[in-house]
């Protein structure tokens, strides 16, 4: 955009505020701004202070994207610089207009906020990663977020570099491994180029560094990544850190890396409960506009519990098949697809409780007649029979089995269990109402 135009557009942009901001407010906190440039669709704004920074950000950020958006009639991102910062965004953009550069980031078009799934297993993490997206160097430096793999840590990291990117695109943005981080060391003392590493990594605007726990052991790497943190740190640049554990259960870590890495915000993920499970099987089918019965998203959720990675896959396998053969997707297919890669659903453990509700169920009673004082033939059979089976499928003592129906003595549950195993030996319509129940249990 050119000057006149982008000062024109800034014009109407101020009319537009003054209408929605007091005067006081207004003179104080937009009438020093100044328009810099437009690169996109983000606009360049220039502000005194850091602390006109802040309260712009807090503020008035929303306001002002509103206004450019209907000045200028698309979607548009609003990036306050302070004045020191001017010079160098012009000169970055200037270079991203003249010709492709180098570019230190490596990010997976894949993962962005928009394709995480949130869940309660990964909420806090995710809030954590959006507020550095939207406020890097401000919100929590430096952000350390940990979990097992496949859970979402890598995914969130590259999030956030594309977010900023999208926001800022003239800043230098670095996701890197740590094992890329060492065998670039490695390679820099071969070729006798430490200068070239250090002005390579200290440089950075953004540093995102996967899986730190992989420096354990590794003195020299620690050292150099000891130094290239506390450089950027100083300068005020994010650093976001992934480990499979919290920087005190990595094994052979330096102290004083261990105590930059809690100097911020630590953020953990869990393993994503059935409802994220299934929110996340959605999100894949409707990415690759596949439709799935949600039966059969239920049945991939309730058997691949360990992390996202091997979830995703199993439902990769399954649609994969039912697009070669031609055959529906349905939850006995997935089964048969995914028989060598799942195990049998362990069954649900026998608790008294579980008894109480069968036989309650059996005979049309409540759970709550087996425990009551009843002695009617209706009630003590029943409740015979359940002590019964309680002895005979749970371990529970004798005390315990009488504490659980009402608390009788345990010679009543003797009495119970002796009355119904001498009945068993000649009462074959006994014989057969006890596997039944066996079979009801054993299904739950």
């Amino acid at each position: 955009m050119l000057a006149a135009e982008l000062h024109k557009a800034w014009e109407q942009v101020v009319q537009r505020l003054q209408k929605k901001i007091n005067t006081q407010s207004f003179d104080h906190w937009i009438k020093p701004l100044k328009p810099v440039t437009i690169y996109g669709n983000t606009v360049f704004i220039e502000v005194p202070n850091h602390f006109s920074r802040d309260w712009l950000l807090d503020r008035y950020a929303a306001v002002f994207k509103q206004a450019f958006e209907r000045v200028l009639g698309h979607d548009v991102a609003v990036q306050f610089l302070l004045t020191a910062e001017v010079p160098q965004v012009l000169q970055a953009l200037t270079r991203l207009k003249t010709g492709p550069q180098e570019r230190f980031t490596y990010l997976n078009p894949k993962y962005t906020f928009d394709t995480f799934v949130v869940g309660n297993s990964n909420r806090f993490a995710h809030a954590a990663a959006l507020a550095v997206a939207d406020g890097p160097a401000r919100a929590y430096n430096p952000l350390f977020v940990y979990g097992g793999v496949g859970l979402g840590k890598t995914h969130l990291m590259h999030a956030i570099g594309h977010h900023i990117l999208a926001r800022a695109p003239y800043l230098n943005v670095a996701y890197v491994t740590s094992e890329h981080f060492t065998n670039e060391l490695i390679n820099a003392i071969r070729d006798d180029d430490m200068p070239g590493f250090r002005r390579r990594y200290r440089n950075i605007d953004i540093l995102l560094i996967d899986d730190i726990q992989f420096l354990a052991g590794k003195e020299r790497t620690q050292e150099e990544f000891f130094h290239t943190f506390n450089t950027l740190y100083e300068a005020a640049k994010q650093i976001v850190i992934s480990s499979d554990r919290p920087p005190k259960d990595i094994p052979t870590l330096e102290d004083r890396l261990r105590s930059r890495f809690e100097w911020g915000l630590i953020a953990d993920i869990q393993p994503p409960d059935f409802e994220t499970r299934v929110a996340i099987l959605r999100k894949k089918a409707q990415l690759d506009n596949v439709e799935v019965p949600d039966e059969t998203l239920h049945y991939i959720a309730d058997r691949i519990q360990s992390n996202i990675r091997e979830l995703e896959g199993a439902f990769i396998r399954v649609v994969a098949f039912a697009s070669l053969t031609q055959n529906p997707i349905t939850p006995e297919m997935a089964a048969d697809v995914l028989k060598d890669i799942i195990s049998p659903k362990a069954p649900r453990p026998i608790t008294c409780q579980l008894i109480q509700e069968a036989v309650s169920d059996y005979f049309q009673l409540k759970p709550e007649d087996l425990k009551a004082k009843k002695r009617t033939r209706n009630v003590a059979f029943p409740r015979q029979l359940a002590m019964y089976l309680t002895r005979e499928l749970t371990d529970m003592s004798l005390p315990k089995i009488g504490e659980e129906f009402g608390g009788r003595d345990h010679t009543t549950v003797i009495h119970a269990y002796e009355k119904i195993s001498q009945e068993l030996q000649h009462n074959p319509s006994l014989q057969e109402l006890v596997n039944e129940l066996i079979n009801r249990l054993n299904k739950i």
